[in-house]
């Protein structure tokens, strides 16, 4: 059973805000041997998990354990997010027939919207099935020893369940009385509202009035924002209302332009309702925002504002004539949350209407219920839709033209058209696409009809059907254009077309697909009727017309299929319990481009491009190179050369055939382990991504090609191989498993084992494997990357000698070689300054020498948010002589004088992704919170009284830095070619477990004691 789990839990994507683990133990009574939010990596669970012992116990009382999992395990406290409309899942192994009753705690799990499997013995079956949440959601084995021969079933049923939300519950009232409620103000205060700010304050005091503040009722926090964002105080600053009152009474208008709206909300959804500043979101406690606002943002508000209602976050918009209404109520969580005054002193006017609208706040309490479907029938009255029409206006269609037209005005009468309702746009294209209005242009039926009769038909050639699927997924699906997708509202692309694409059209229509577009094409006996089934999100939405008058026809078809639309639960994968979306993976293409390859290499290039086309390409996802080969090699693009998907594509699609003989694949491949899959050339090896060599070859090769194969293979690449008849059998012996091997007669007919191959990759698990144990490195033969950040704002001019001096003093303490200790020194204030970079000096005379001559900057405010992110991005990379990816510590100290101007906790965050350790002294001018965010860990924040203390704390950092534990863990990959990619990224242990046993007096040598046997662990 405890082998079971481990199983389950390995197939899970375990993180604190991805999928949660409990496991409870029972008998006569229970145990939890941990809580949903106790752990959040994968590994802290199985180790748990592996160290389960047997308690013992009788009589078997399932009814309570079902009852004690109900009350004390799916609870918010104990991190259950069913209040999120998180699917909560119960998996019950019993094997014997219970001694109190189970049916009562069974119901109540279930209509709470518990989702529970049961696997039982032969003991235990029949009531095991009655638990279930369906019969077929129980399976039996004669002894608990014959789970593995379930489990594939187990994890198929557990995968394929879909999930509908359904209210169980009427909506509730919840008494103001009784109610919680945390309550965020956000404050218009630029230049346009100095007038009226004072009536905004009392405003804000008369609500707080109205409310029951106290830390277990009713939270307050007040925003004020103009340019920049700043909290006056947090939802868990103050528990009195008179503190809060006081606070507000003395609030000062803050000014600045211009008014970034949209950033405000930004700020307060990721700095304010969140738990560390004492939000309850998580507890269910309803969520407010009252926006008072005096004009028009600046910037976009649509994603921000969505973002807010993702959350649950009831936002309620005031505006006054100077603010734009259709703005505000687009950001408030329903148009009639949004109220206007005429001036802020017209406040009192609208105070009882919105203090009756927080009073009762409506909670729709939506539990899961399941239903095992493997679609999802999204109904017609299903209240928004975003539709987008697509007509071809090239010359081929000018006599069509008045039909098509027609047609769109038909389908419009039948769609209910309002701003929250359907939202309708269309775009003409023929060698270009033209937006003739937007999702959002247009709010009534009335302003489309006219707009569509006034359409004139655009003309040109030749038609770029593919280029205009891409100008509608980039330019009109989105959210500035009118687009809903990230409200989850459906989008839909009617495309009209009267030819075949001279362009290629896979590329765009998959990129509309991954997004969520539900393609329909419509075309005519001139069109390509596979062509259009492609670009379809089904083969079976591609309509066909004879011409373009014979429209009518079809109409009701389309209609049909819009009205009640399928849309498949699991379109990438059936056994896909990850997004493969969010992994990350570096593929190489190695393409045969010698003689024999001649005729098939355009439709080689094809394959690449389509290939690319499923791909998440960016820096930080998916990576992608490609390698030509024949006698020898050409890298047409590295790794690192590209980081997006257009700059691929156009490359791929302008390769051309170097011929070239005789065949040396071997060659090849081990030219690309040499060369290709390595750290300078953008492989993300070391940090745990999974590379994957995708190989094209048309003919035997001449050299030998078992010895790099394995070479690659034993390095944890995955090749996958694709042969003609001519050089299948040495493909399948090159290919890391016979099943990542496929075979075409020609390379013309690529296409027909398109989705087989697709399904390949996507299915594939690579488990890392940590292969070396944790080492620590001895500061004499350690290497480290150490970079300064220097404060040289003017707050920190008297104080610059001594940072300086300081400096100097800890670079005496490195070995500062090119192949050891290397040293970069970054000053900022409102900019960032390199003064040189880790590859700059490869002496310590040279780097002391510089730091000697260093020069105050000045300037002002101080963005260290901004200098964090200039580190990240300029310095602790390649080409500046980072060695991370070698797995050389990295090293950041922080010299602070004051508190930052700028937001520092993203940028942070990056470097400790990043796995940058972060040292932070400050002053007592700093702020000592904001520094130890900054940290690696609270404890690598130092503090002196004025900068001329540094001397008193450079043994501290010495000695931290001294002895930098690292973890090496390199990947060895496992295949198992049913399960999708997961990667883990490498794990690495604090410096901070070293620090705390010096700091309680361990000495070296007992250090070394206990790290011997550290090195015995699977750690």
């Amino acid at each position: 059973m405890r082998d079971f789990v481990q199983r389950v839990v390995g197939k899970l994507n375990v993180g604190g805000d991805k999928d949660r683990v409990s496991v409870v133990q029972y008998g006569r009574d229970q145990e939890v041997h941990f809580y949903l939010n106790t752990y959040t990596t994968k590994e802290d669970i199985l180790n748990t998990v592996r160290s389960l012992r047997h308690r013992g116990g009788r009589p078997l009382n399932t009814g309570a354990a079902l009852q004690y999992v109900r009350d004390n395990v799916l609870t918010a406290s104990s991190g259950s997010r069913s209040q999120e409309g998180v699917p909560q899942m119960l998996i019950l192994l019993s094997g014997g027939r219970s001694s109190d009753n189970v049916d009562i705690p069974a119901s109540a799990l279930k209509d709470s919207g518990v989702l529970i499997f049961g696997i039982g013995t032969r003991n235990s079956s029949r009531e095991v099935q009655g638990i279930a949440t369906d019969p077929s959601f129980s399976q039996s084995v004669s002894e608990f020893t014959d789970l593995p021969s379930i489990q594939e079933q187990f994890f198929s049923t557990l995968i394929t369940v879909q999930v509908e939300a359904t209210p169980k519950t009427p909506t509730v009232i919840v008494d103001q009385s009784i109610a919680r409620k945390d309550v965020v103000f956000l404050l218009d205060g630029s230049d346009g509202t100095r007038n009226g700010f004072p009536a905004m304050r009392d405003f804000v005091q008369r609500v707080v009035e109205k409310l029951t503040v106290e830390e277990n009722r009713d939270r307050v926090s007040v925003v004020q924002y103009s340019k920049e964002s700043e909290a006056h105080f947090y939802l868990n600053t103050y528990t009195t209302k008179e503190d809060v009152v006081d606070t507000v009474r003395g609030l000062r208008h803050k000014g600045g332009r211009p008014l970034n709206t949209g950033a405000a909300l930004q700020y307060v959804r990721d700095n304010v309702f969140i738990a560390s500043s004492g939000s309850r979101r998580l507890e269910g406690v309803p969520q407010i925002l009252i926006l008072l606002n005096g004009g028009r943002s600046f910037d976009n508000v649509d994603t921000p504002a969505s973002a807010l209602k993702e959350l649950g976050v009831l936002v309620f918009g005031i505006g006054t004539r100077s603010s734009d209404s259709r703005e505000l109520q687009k950001i408030s969580y329903d148009p009639s949350y949004a109220l206007s005054v005429s001036e802020f002193t017209d406040l009192p006017n609208v105070q009882q209407q919105l203090l009756s609208a927080m009073g009762t706040v409506i909670v729709q309490v939506t539990t899961m219920t399941p239903t095992v479907k493997p679609t999802i029938l999204v109904e017609s009255q299903a209240p928004r839709r975003d539709v987008v029409f697509l007509l071809d206006g090239s010359d081929g269609t000018r006599s069509g033209f008045p039909a098509m037209r027609d047609f769109v005005q038909r389908v419009v009468e039948t769609l209910g058209v309002d701003e929250n309702k359907d939202r309708v746009a269309v775009v003409q294209y023929s060698r270009d696409p033209a937006a003739q209005f937007y999702l959002n242009t247009y709010t009534t039926k009335g302003e489309i009809l006219n707009t569509v009769r006034g359409l004139r038909h655009k003309g040109g050639r030749p038609l770029n059907t593919g280029a205009a699927l891409q100008y509608v997924r980039d330019n009109v699906l989105t959210a500035s254009s009118g687009s809903r997708r990230t409200e989850g509202v459906p989008q839909l692309l009617i495309l009209l077309s009267g030819g075949r694409s001279f362009d290629n059209v896979d590329t765009p229509a998959s990129a509309l697909k991954e997004l969520g577009v539900l393609i329909f094409g419509i075309g005519t006996r001139s069109s390509d009727s596979r062509e259009l089934q492609r670009i379809s999100h089904d083969p079976s939405y591609a309509l066909s017309v004879s011409d373009f008058t014979d429209l009518p026809n079809i109409q009701q078809q389309l209609l049909s299929s819009v009205e009640s639309v399928v849309i498949d639960v699991t379109p990438e994968s059936t056994t896909d319990l990850v997004d493969h979306d969010t992994s990350r993976k570096d593929v190489v293409f190695l393409v045969d481009g010698s003689d024999g390859t001649r005729n098939g290499f355009p439709a080689m290039r094809d394959f690449v491009q389509r290939v690319v086309g499923k791909l998440n390409v960016g820096g930080d996802k998916d990576r992608v190179s490609v390698v030509q080969y024949g006698r020898d090699q050409e890298v047409h693009f590295y790794l690192n050369t590209y980081t997006t998907k257009e700059d691929i594509l156009n490359t791929v699609r302008s390769l051309r055939h170097r011929g070239g003989r005789p065949l040396n694949t071997g060659a090849a491949l081990q030219y690309v382990r040499d060369n290709v899959l390595t750290a300078s050339s953008g492989s993300r090896s070391q940090e745990g991504v999974p590379q994957m060599l995708i190989l094209l070859s048309g003919g035997r090769s001449s050299d030998n090609v078992d010895i790099p194969a394995s070479a690659l293979k034993d390095s944890g690449v995955l090749i996958f191989g694709i042969g003609t008849r001519n050089s299948s059998r040495e493909v399948q012996g090159i290919a890391t498993d016979p099943s990542f091997s496929q075979s075409v007669s020609e390379f013309t007919d690529l296409p027909s084992i398109q989705e087989q191959f697709f399904s390949t990759l996507i299915t594939v698990q690579v488990e890392a494997t940590p292969k070396t144990p944790t080492v620590i490195v001895d500061q004499s033969i350690a290497r480290k990357d150490v970079v300064f950040l220097l404060d040289g704002s003017d707050g920190t001019r008297n104080g610059f000698p001594a940072m300086r001096d300081f400096v100097q003093r800890v670079v005496e303490k490195l070995t500062v070689e090119e192949n050891r200790d290397r040293v970069s020194v970054v000053q900022y204030s409102k900019e960032s300054e390199a003064h040189f970079y880790l590859n700059t000096y490869t002496t310590k005379e040279d780097v002391v020498d510089t730091v000697r001559g260093l020069r105050h900057k000045g300037g002002r405010p101080l963005n260290t948010g901004a200098a964090l992110q200039y580190v990240r991005d300029n310095v602790f990379i390649a080409s500046s002589g980072s060695r991370r990816l070698e797995g050389v510590p990295q090293i950041l100290i922080l010299l602070n004088g004051g508190r930052s101007f700028d937001n520092v906790d993203t940028p942070a965050s990056a470097l400790k992704e990043l796995g940058v350790l972060v040292f932070g002294i400050g002053t007592r001018s700093s702020d000592s919170r904001e520094l130890q965010k900054i940290s690696y860990d609270p404890s690598y924040a130092l503090s002196v009284s004025e900068f001329t203390d540094l001397p008193n704390v450079q043994q501290q950092l010495l000695s931290a830095m001294g002895t930098v534990i690292v973890q090496v863990t390199t990947m060895t990959p496992t295949v198992k070619p049913t399960i999708l990619v997961e990667s883990q990224a490498p794990r690495r242990m604090s410096c901070s477990c070293w620090m705390d046993l010096m700091a309680r007096g361990v000495d070296s040598q007992q250090c070394g004691t206990l790290f011997r046997v550290v090195e015995t662990l699977s750690v």
